[in-house]
């Protein structure tokens, strides 16, 4: 048993309020008490009988604590790069040329299938521990970039076993195998939807928690959409929605109808696609850097006006993104979209965990688990100044991880 004891936290963000000169007690992995320090109890039942006894205490110096905060919608088990592709891309060239000179994400399952396990493992290591290390203490992770079956669900088990290692973020891992239609299947779409479809269970039983689908031009409609995301469903994979990257193609209608636990990217949207989201309780998960790239932002600002819930994610991958800094995320959120550091850092902690439907994190409350970041900073306006907030010390389930 392990009693730590965090104090002198200049300006505490919890998630629910902000507290001066506040303390936080971590009993094992949760959160024992949470407040002001002046607050603090002499004892907390079952934790600890004289609050001197604690087996760790430490000065935080003033700084600003927050939660561990959440990267809800990332790509980050492939290998090689994109780099050309991205430089021709900026000197105007379109997706569809890029794709048809053998570039896109064809270019990414190429290379990913060619590369040995132990390869791609340490490159998807290296990324995870970049996110934890910059103050990212639960990543959503997509599979998608090796598009067969063994492949898939090779990557499912690769983000587990990953998971358990030291200095790794939590993961929760997503069934991305509906990404786009393989070499292999070419002119047999509906046939690689059904075999998608049939890997489902399996996919659960590899430890996957989600099943995503892109439902855009160029990927799957909103028919074969459904077949898959009702196939996960039905083997207790939470639906999620690539939805309006490229045109609405009646994915926020779906999401809507099968109860998705999030549609991410929502670049095109109409009056009635934010008005389905906030009837329906579909959460948006936005991602700022995607969406300046491509030059269409989703509309952050109506879609919170209207109650719909927003969570953020950087949208690592590699053919657009290779941002692995969520305070970073916040930032950009903060000026493309308009919207408020404290809309932006709940978006980054709370909205993240409700998408990932995990009540367990993205508040510092007792109970919760103790992610915990003390950042170089006494204010949370510092996310929307530095582009990039560097954490001073992250705790992951209490245990200190720099």
């Amino acid at each position: 048993m392990t009693v730590r004891l965090l104090t002198n936290i200049g300006r505490l963000w919890t998630g629910n309020e902000v507290l001066s000169n506040a303390a936080i007690l971590v009993h094992n992995d949760r959160i024992a008490w949470v407040g002001r320090a002046p607050d603090l109890p002499q004892s907390v039942p079952g934790v600890v009988d004289d609050i001197v006894d604690v087996d760790h205490v430490e000065n935080l110096g003033g700084a600003l604590v927050t939660p561990g905060l959440i990267d809800a919608h990332t790509h980050p088990v492939y290998a090689g790069n994109r780099y050309a592709e991205l430089a021709i891309r900026t000197g105007g060239s379109s997706a569809a040329s890029i794709t048809a000179a053998g570039g896109g994400v064809g270019s990414t399952v190429t290379v990913t299938r060619g590369t040995d396990p132990w390869t791609l493992c340490n490159g998807v290591r290296e990324r995870l521990r970049s996110w934890l290390l910059s103050g990212t203490t639960t990543v959503e992770a997509k599979t998608g970039y090796h598009l067969t079956r063994d492949g898939e669900l090779a990557d499912v088990r690769l983000l587990r076993e990953l998971e358990k290692e030291p200095m790794m973020p939590r993961v929760h891992v997503t069934f991305l195998a509906a990404h786009v239609v393989p070499p292999e299947y070419f002119g047999r779409q509906r046939e690689y939807v059904e075999a998608v479809g049939a890997w489902c269970a399996d996919a659960a039983a590899a430890g996957a928690d989600s099943v995503d689908v892109y439902c855009d031009e160029g990927h799957f409609t909103t028919e074969e959409s459904r077949w898959v995301l009702a196939s996960g469903r039905n083997v207790g994979l939470l639906p999620r929605i690539h939805a309006g990257l490229f045109a609405r193609r009646g994915a926020v209608q779906l999401a809507a109808e099968l109860g998705c636990a999030s549609a991410d990217g929502l670049h095109h949207m109409s009056d009635e696609d934010i008005a389905i989201m906030s009837r329906y309780g579909v959460p948006a998960v936005v991602c700022p850097a995607t969406a300046l790239q491509r030059g269409h932002l989703p509309p952050v600002r109506q879609m919170i006006k209207h109650g719909v819930q927003i969570a953020l994610g950087s949208d690592h991958n590699p053919g657009y993104c290779g941002i692995t800094s969520m305070s970073l995320v916040i930032a950009m959120a903060v000026s493309a979209f308009g919207m408020s550091v404290n809309d932006a850092l709940r978006a980054a902690t709370l909205g993240g965990a409700t998408v990932l439907g995990a009540p367990d994190r993205g508040v510092l409350a007792p109970g919760r688990l103790a992610d915990i970041v003390q950042w170089d900073a006494d204010h949370e306006g510092a996310f929307a100044w530095s582009f990039g907030l560097k954490p001073r010390r992250v705790w992951r389930g209490g245990t200190p991880v720099q």
